[in-house]
């Protein structure tokens, strides 16, 4: 037996990625996978043999986190978009002066893929270094055909190079590329005739869109999860981030795995998301730095139960941060989440965000042994404390990476 393969965790205080346990469990893991659970009060000599037996001493063990909403790869950096907003220019305003995610695409079109790699290399490591184990990365910087492929190789090579799972989103319909001004019917017939068959063969895990004034009606959207789905990849949403078009309901009829920002969804939209099945991504770095007032409906989100996953939305513009732990606090502080809920955000529901939840997200037998401990006992101390670095020890597909 190969007992590198083999190993047992013990005297672990577990948060499984939906509740904390009552007392210490020992993890097992065989083959990157995790086998089986026991309580401490139940492991006898013989469920030890053959493992190598890790004692951690009471360390809080929780799912590897992950963040399910991200831009990580881009050209470029918007500190002046940073500058006009604190001197009171709204996002509608800077993306219609030709700022906003314009100026981003053209510093992305613009830069190699082994320069997008590099930039993107340091900010996917200040991720890992907070707990992350999977992450999905969007396009939707290149708004041509090749640019947008550019992206997601990159993406896919962050994946390969790196100890963590990356899934992919092509983004194409995230703005309307100055080549389409007045054309936006157009370009969403690029979207949906090009740009997604190519991503579909094997460079795309999911298709977004933007559906927003700002962005693409309705109607555009449907149409780009129409092709979507015609191609087998999965449908996610930014929607109801700045007024209420119904994009929320839509992606949900469209079989959403997610609709994420939500500070305008109404009840009827959380009645969608509720009998869709759709997860509700909350992105409350963007709220922060774009000042917003409008908080999610956080309530009527739990009364119709529709499960609210956590992301950083790390981009340029609107959400320059790199930490999924902050996310638990702001989730926490400004969403009043509670730090419970924050975690269940990063690791059992953010998998359900991305189709992932019979791989990763929890500690349960059969999944991906992908999971993290941290010098605490108690899980709301990782929503509570910010810039402690409690992580000691993050566990990729049962390795130490």
């Amino acid at each position: 037996m190969n007992r590198s393969s083999h190993r047992l965790w013990v005297n672990a205080s577990l948060f499984d990625g939906l509740n904390g346990a009552a007392e210490p469990m020992a993890v097992a893991v065989q083959a990157g996978r995790i086998a089986w659970l026991k309580t401490m009060s139940e492991l006898s000599a013989d469920d030890r043999s053959g493992f190598e037996c890790i004692d951690v001493a009471g360390a809080l063990m929780t799912p590897g986190l992950i963040d399910c909403h991200t831009h990580l790869v881009f050209g470029g950096n918007r500190a002046g978009e940073f500058e006009a907003r604190l001197e009171g220019s709204s996002y509608e305003d800077i993306a219609r002066a030709g700022g906003g995610i314009i100026s981003t695409v053209c510093a992305t079109r613009a830069a190699t893929e082994d320069e997008l790699f590099e930039s993107a290399r340091p900010r996917l490591q200040a991720l890992m270094a907070d707990g992350v184990t999977t992450v999905e990365i969007k396009s939707g910087y290149g708004l041509t055909l090749e640019s947008e492929l550019k992206m997601l190789r990159v993406a896919r090579r962050l994946g390969r190079e790196l100890p963590v799972r990356v899934v992919t989103t092509l983004l194409g319909a995230h703005a309307l590329p100055p080549e389409y001004k007045d054309n936006a019917d157009g370009y969403i017939d690029l979207v949906c005739n090009r740009m997604i068959p190519a991503a579909a063969e094997g460079l795309a895990d999911a298709v977004d869109v933007f559906c927003e004034n700002i962005a693409f009606s309705v109607a555009q959207c449907e149409r780009v999860y129409a092709a979507a789905r015609a191609h087998g990849l999965a449908i996610k949403g930014h929607t109801e981030q700045l007024s209420n078009l119904g994009g929320s309901a839509a992606a949900a009829r469209a079989g959403a795995l997610s609709v994420d920002h939500i500070e305008y969804l109404d009840e009827d939209g959380v009645k969608a998301l509720a009998e869709a099945g759709t997860v509700a991504t909350l992105l409350p770095g963007a709220f922060f730095i774009l000042r917003e007032t409008r908080v999610p409906p956080i309530e009527l989100l739990r009364r119709y139960r529709v499960p609210m996953a956590l992301a950083t939305d790390a981009n340029p513009g609107t959400s320059p941060i790199f930490s999924l732990k902050l996310m638990l606090n702001m989730a926490c502080t400004l969403f009043r989440l509670t730090p419970i809920e924050a975690l269940r955000g990063v690791t059992a529901h953010s998998a359900r965000a991305l189709g992932l939840q019979e791989e990763v997200g929890r500690i349960a037998p059969g999944l991906q042994a992908d999971f993290c401990l941290w010098d605490t006992l108690n899980p709301a101390e990782l929503a509570y404390s910010v810039g402690l670095p409690r992580l000691v020890q993050r566990i990729v597909a049962g390795e130490c990476a």
